[in-house]
């Protein structure tokens, strides 16, 4: 299936990286899942720049991303993706261990489609990921024309 979308996970956790993948494999998931270790690196991700200049157009099914990243924090990304015009449809889900109600509540403000908070217990981990992935890359209907960007 050439036209199901990536998603892209920002985390820079090596045990979160780890489980989230097993879960969205055990989820079945046809789509590839492209990790990311800091906000620097999913913004040129996103717009095709830096290190990723050669990427071919395109958006994510969606960004799966932690709050607390190193060089560009997960808000900065959020309010950069939400300030582009290209990429504003682009669903984001904050996957964080924080229960911070300014960071709830600044994530919002700034346009996140979700906000997750990482279970501590591995069982629910594992399964908040298997429903976030299912929803946002198999159930959720995308606008119109998401991901045909003119690069």
């Amino acid at each position: 299936m050439a036209d199901l979308k990536p998603i892209l996970l920002v985390e820079d956790n090596p045990k979160d990286i780890e489980l989230t993948l097993a879960a969205l494999e055990k989820s079945q998931l046809a789509n590839e899942v492209v990790v990311l270790r800091d906000g620097a690196e999913a913004l040129d991700y996103l717009r095709c720049t830096g290190p990723f200049a050669d990427r071919l157009g395109g958006t994510p099914a969606v960004v799966l991303l932690d709050l607390k990243l190193p060089k560009v924090d997960g808000l900065e990304v959020l309010s950069a993706i939400k300030n582009d015009p290209k990429l504003r449809s682009l669903p984001v889900v904050m996957l964080t261990s924080s229960r911070e109600e300014r960071d709830v509540v600044r994530s919002y403000q700034l346009g996140v489609n979700a906000f997750v908070v990482k279970p501590v217990d591995f069982r629910e981990f594992f399964q908040a990921i298997q429903e976030v992935g299912a929803f946002w890359a198999v159930l959720n209907e995308p606008p119109p024309g998401l991901g045909l960007r003119a690069l």
